[in-house]
Parts: structure tokens; C-alpha cells; sequence
């Protein structure tokens, strides 16, 4: 990280979480970030369902959820990103305050609520970008057919992205998590890929879970998954579990992410590879090229990140892919794909 760099993230640390993530935004997009681009090399390189990635670290969905800093965000370290939550409808999501951060533990807890600019906005702006970018597909709060939404989010952004996540895995909607179970997730699903088989070019799909799944719920997800059609999974999105906290902010109600998620994400994603074929994207916890790699031993294609930004930067993707580079070629693997899974047992 730079000198300039820290300044800013001391800078940011004096605003209110929400209103630091705003400013954080306006300062890419003038500008004051990495213009690198994606870090690469040959051991690097690889494909998640049928897309080539430059390296396997990428931008989880939340931090850019309206497709604002699109172009400066390509020009960092990432080697794909992903937008939204998008809902069909604008919605203003729940009640501020609602990000909190929690530095003795270096996470936080959200309770967005799917705030966005809806569809059609964040639509416009992905047709106005080119890159590896993928969409978080969600629900309106009051909708009377949420399974339905997201069909309509993916048929009005499909021909801008290069991949959709269907989420039901947060926790600040109330009973969007009940979508999980095994008959309404098999109709959503059905729904999403119907709509998927109609646009132009159909885009992989995947699905992001809770960590807060038992070992019955997870199978019967990877079940559905291997019977649905999609193309891979998102393993995790934000937990509901406090154990372990230290921060004064920690009985906030929302989704905790950061540090004390990367176990417990781990363990869940490891026993998922075990029970499908499909490529799946660790998420949770990752704040090192060594969380990183871990995530990718114990079964994941490829990584995600967002709070550890918080706490260390942007420069934090450049720093984790150059490092996970390191540590394949330090251990002979030749590939990224060459190093998924070799160590699941250890997380089982």
C-alpha cells in the first residue's frame, strides 16, 4: 500500500462507513486509484465456466452495487468484478445507519437491504462498459413474485454482463433466505435459466448461499445445483453468527463479513466441492494471498473479496494476486486449476 494511500483510508476512517464508501467510489473514479489493470501470468490464468480470467481474484458484489466506478475498478488489480444487488425497481434498501464497521475484528456488519438504482440504471451503465464483469441478481423488498424478479433483473441486463449470481443468501431481506429450500429453490432456478435460454447469448450462472447452511441444507443445495442447469456456485455470502466478536458493534443486526467469516465460509465451501462438479468462488474472509490460496486449496476456481479493501486498500487485489502467484509457483503448480481442492481434506 502507499503512502497516499493510507492517508486516504485514515481520511475515509473519520466518515460514517456508508458515507467513507461513497467518497471511496468518487476517489476512483477521479481518478486517485491503481491503473495497472489486471495482474496476469501464465500460472495465473484460468477459466470459470467457460470465462478466461486473467488471475482468479476477484471484486465481490456490494462494493460498486450500481455500476458507477466501473472503468476505474478495470484498471485495478481484479480480475473480474461484480455489480448490484440489482432489483427490478429502484429501492432505497433499509434505514440508516446500516454499515458499521468493526475494526478489532477487521470486519462488518451490514444490513443494506438491497439498496440500488434498480434495473434499468445499472443496466445502461454495463452496456456503456466493456470487461469481465458479472451481476448480483436480486428482489424487490415488497414483491409479490420474488422468484420472478430475478428472472427479470437477468432478462434486462443478460446482454451486458458476463455472468449472473442469483442471490438468496443475504440476510437484510426478510425471508428472502427461505428461498434456499429445496422446492422453491428448484422453481427459481428453473425460472432464471428460462429466462437466461432466451437472451442472445445466454451467460453462465451461478448461485451465491449463506454460510449459516446445516450439512443436510448444504447437500440439498448442491442437489439442486447439480439438477438445475447452472454453472457454478458462490460460497459465501455474509453470516448471522457473532461468536468470537470483540468489537462493541458487534450485536448490530446484518450480515458480518470480514475475518471471523473466512473459517467458517471455508469449511462450507470445501464440503460443497465434495458434493458437486461445479466451479465455485470462495467469498468470505479472503484479506491475504495466503486466504486467498487457502480458499482455492480447499476447492475453490477463484476468489472474492470486499471488506479486507476496508482495511487495506485497493492495492489489496494487485498485492493478493501477485502473492498467490508466488505461493503456486513456490508449491510447483503450474496453474491455478492445478491447486483447486488439494487441500479439502484439511477443512472436512
Amino acid at each position: 500500500m502507499s503512502a497516499l494511500e493510507q492517508i486516504g483510508l485514515r481520511a475515509l476512517r473519520s466518515f460514517d462507513p456508508e458515507r467513507a464508501h461513497g467518497l471511496a467510489l468518487t476517489a476512483l473514479n477521479l481518478g486517485l486509484g491503481p491503473k495497472g489493470g489486471p495482474v496476469t501470468s501464465p500460472r495465473l490464468r484460468t477459466t470459470l465456466a467457460g470465462i478466461d480470467l486473467p488471475n482468479p481474484v476477484g471484486l465481490a458484489a456490494g462494493f460498486d452495487k450500481n455500476a458507477t466506478a466501473l472503468p476505474a475498478l478495470l484498471r485495478t488489480g481484479f480480475g473480474f468484478l461484480e455489480v448490484g444487488a440489482a432489483t427490478p425497481r429502484p429501492q432505497p434498501g433499509n434505514p440508516q445507519p446500516r454499515l458499521f464497521r468493526l475494526s478489532e475484528d477487521q470486519a462488518a456488519i451490514n444490513r443494506f437491504g438491497f439498496n440500488n438504482d434498480g434495473m434499468d440504471a445499472i443496466a445502461a451503465r454495463l452496456a456503456a462498459t466493456q470487461g469481465l464483469i458479472g451481476l448480483n441478481l436480486g428482489a424487490n423488498k415488497d414483491s409479490t413474485d420474488r422468484a420472478g424478479d430475478f428472472a427479470r433483473v437477468l432478462t434486462r441486463c443478460g446482454d451486458h454482463i458476463a455472468f449472473a449470481t442469483v442471490n438468496v443468501s443475504s440476510p437484510n431481506t426478510e425471508k428472502l433466505r427461505d428461498l434456499q429450500g429445496k422446492d422453491a429453490l428448484s422453481a427459481l432456478l428453473a425460472g432464471v435459466m428460462a429466462a437466461n435460454a432466451q437472451l442472445e447469448t445466454p451467460v453462465p450462472v451461478f448461485l451465491k448461499i449463506a454460510p449459516d447452511l446445516s450439512r443436510d441444507e448444504i447437500s440439498d443445495v448442491a442437489e439442486v445445483a447439480n439438477a438445475s442447469g447452472i454453472d457454478g456456485l458462490i460460497a459465501t455470502n455474509t453470516t448471522l453468527d457473532r461468536d468470537g466478536l470483540t468489537s462493541p458493534k458487534k450485536a448490530e443486526a446484518g450480515g458480518l463479513s470480514g475475518q471471523p467469516l473466512f473459517e467458517k465460509s471455508t469449511r462450507v465451501l470445501a464440503q460443497l466441492s465434495t458434493l458437486t462438479d461445479l466451479p465455485i468462488i470462495g467469498v468470505g474472509g479472503v484479506g491475504s494471498a495466503a486466504q486467498a490460496y487457502a480458499k482455492i486449496c480447499a476447492g475453490a476456481s477463484a476468489v472474492q473479496l470486499y471488506t479486507a479493501l476496508v482495511y487495506h486498500g485497493i492495492s489489496l487485489a494487485t498485492e493478493i494476486a501477485q502473492g498467490l502467484d508466488d505461493l503456486l509457483a513456490r508449491d510447483g503448480f503450474d496453474t491455478v486449476a492445478d491447486a483447486v481442492g488439494t487441500q479439502r481434506d484439511r477443512w472436512l
